[in-house]
């Protein structure tokens, strides 16, 4: 009989208790614990089971959950005599940073200094044992909301040490999506004050504690080692391309037929959740599943970009909007199902996402958006050169309805493209002005931003708005010569019934009287450059072949047609 699908679901416990639908990852528990590491950071994406692990080890070690083996009958670490004899036998701490995603510091702060108040209150029963003096509880008081930095940095060091001596075992340390308050400080601007809080906080938890018997934590990016981890010489960091817990996180394809089988789901259905769902790629182990999106997918039935309609997209949103030029091209490239090629630094510096597109691919990599087609490296000493495309078409799918969001505010978008394909130079410019009004300081933004607007960035943002409305019935073509301010762009239809259009974008000189001249060189650029020779040879009427020369002049257009 299939087991219930219970989506969502990430308290292992409760899932064992009602026998819900459960893929045996416990040799995760084995590979973690023989491997004897002091501190252990995993990173792998959103949504990969990384709570589900936690929950599941927290059930395994902790003491609350004494004679509780039971909740492991079945699973592969009960055949294990060895582990059978420690289930249940730690002091263990368990706490998430999850759902720590406010915009300012002061609450962030609060919001940790909270979840450590809230774990020592759910001890507070031990205060009342003769092994705690009047001094420990009055510092057991003074872990609250607003206690100091100093406090706040000590305070589960000095829970260990309680629990040290009240259990006489050291105590096992588990925290859950480490990185995403820091991520919410540098999309918010609170990084440096974060950063130095975080710092404290692990520094104490993780290195000088000797009450610590063993360290794991998980995020989505391995936040870079002057940033935070500085201190922790004795950190293990596992990373996507690692050769440790490789099927820990995510289904194998195997896991992911035999799970359909189990829920009636025809045998046919497989190469559908494979384009979907598959793609990942962890250490050497290919043909790794989106866990999330086939749960879903075994509930629903039915195949959609569950993973990309879930939160946690902010920050790969605002990097790829506020790209340069170089991301966008780039950018432009994997949607249309091309490669890039990148240096991939595995340490994110959130500092670099700005100006560094190896930065920028370096995360989509590690959060699960690109994955390795192969890599490139002619001799041993070189630097390897990762090359990238977009993991699967669930991704595609996400990028597609991202882009579509920065134009989604813009009325005139849409009526706009209706104008350009039906020749009508009025309404184009008419409606153009209102896009670019709306949407140059949208992508004008951050460190490079200007008063009067940016064209090329502007430009850029455009052409990927254009790719992926009309991706359906065009094939778009773009050439930059940015030294010169000159960009053009030739959509080229799928149906030769369909109109071609040919652009050129060119940004007022100083040697141009006005816009309308700015215009005209742009239309003779057309014809110098006899763009609509590809177009006709292939068999697309000379009359279907609309050419538009784009005047700017900071957030100011001109659209003219070409009457040839």
């Amino acid at each position: 009989m299939a087991r219930t699908i219970s989506v969502g679901a990430q308290d292992f416990a409760k899932i064992r208790e009602n026998n819900y639908f459960y893929i045996d990852k416990t040799d995760f528990i084995r590979e973690w614990w023989d491997g004897a590491d002091a501190v252990t950071l995993i990173t792998r994406p959103r949504r990969f089971g990384k709570t589900l692990n936690m929950s599941m080890v927290e059930c395994f070690f902790s003491n609350k959950y004494a004679d509780r083996g039971d909740l492991f009958e079945g699973l592969s670490i009960w055949q294990d005599e060895k582990f059978r004899a420690i289930q249940g036998t730690y002091p263990v701490i368990f706490l998430s940073f999850a759902g720590i995603k406010h915009t300012d510091y002061a609450n962030t702060r609060e919001r940790i200094n909270k979840l450590l108040a809230d774990i020592y209150n759910q001890h507070s029963w031990m205060l009342a044992d003769s092994c705690f003096t009047e001094t420990d509880r009055e510092n057991f008081k003074a872990v609250n909301t607003q206690m100091s930095d100093s406090v706040a940095a000590g305070a589960l060091n000095q829970l260990c040490e309680w629990f040290y001596r009240y259990y006489g075992k050291k105590c096992i340390i588990l925290l859950d999506e480490y990185d995403t308050p820091l991520q919410e400080a540098y999309i918010n601007g609170f990084w440096d004050e974060l950063v130095g809080y975080t710092r404290a906080l692990f520094n104490n938890t993780f290195k000088t504690n000797p009450y610590l018997e063993r360290g794991l934590m998980t995020g989505i990016t391995r936040v870079s080692k002057e940033s935070i981890f500085s201190d922790l010489n004795n950190l293990n960091v596992v990373t996507t391309t690692s050769k440790e817990y490789m099927t820990c996180f995510g289904f194998t394809e195997r896991e992911v037929f035999d799970a359909m089988r189990e829920q009636g789901i025809p045998e046919m259905e497989q190469a559908i959740v494979k384009r979907w769902y598959d793609g990942f790629t962890f250490g050497t182990q290919t043909d790794i599943y989106n866990p999330w999106s086939v749960t879903m997918f075994l509930d629903k039935k039915e195949p959609n970009a569950y993973w990309a309609n879930t939160s946690g997209n902010g920050l790969i949103n605002t990097i790829l909007r506020e790209g340069d030029r170089r991301v966008k091209q780039d950018f432009e490239k994997l949607l249309a199902n091309d490669c890039i090629e990148a240096v991939i630094d595995e340490q994110i510096i959130f500092d670099q996402l700005t100006g560094n597109p190896n930065a920028i691919w370096s995360l989509l990599l590690a959060s699960g958006y690109l994955k390795v087609d192969r890599i490139i490296r002619d001799v041993p000493e070189d630097e390897p050169v990762y090359v990238l495309r977009l993991t699967n078409f669930e991704v595609k799918r996400m990028f597609y309805s991202m882009v579509s969001g920065w134009f989604s505010n813009t009325a005139g978008f849409g009526d706009f493209i209706t104008a350009m394909l039906a020749g009508d130079e009025e309404s184009m410019n008419e409606y153009m002005n209102e896009i670019a009004l709306d949407t140059f300081s949208f992508f004008d933004v951050g460190k490079h931003s200007s008063s009067t607007g940016n064209p090329e960035r502007f430009y850029h943002g455009f052409v990927l708005g254009l790719l992926v409305d009309k991706s359906a019935d065009y094939i778009l073509k773009s050439n930059r010569e940015s030294g010169f301010g000159r960009y053009d762009v030739v959509m080229e239809p799928k149906n030769n019934c369909n109109k071609a259009i040919i652009m050129e974008f060119k940004v007022l000189s100083r040697k141009e009287r006005d816009l309308d001249e700015t215009a005209d060189k742009a239309l003779k650029q057309i014809e110098e450059k006899r763009y609509e020779a590809d177009l006709l040879a292939k068999g697309i009427p000379s009359e279907h072949i609309l050419k538009y020369g784009f005047a700017f002049e900071g957030k100011k257009c001109l659209i003219k047609k070409s009457t040839s």
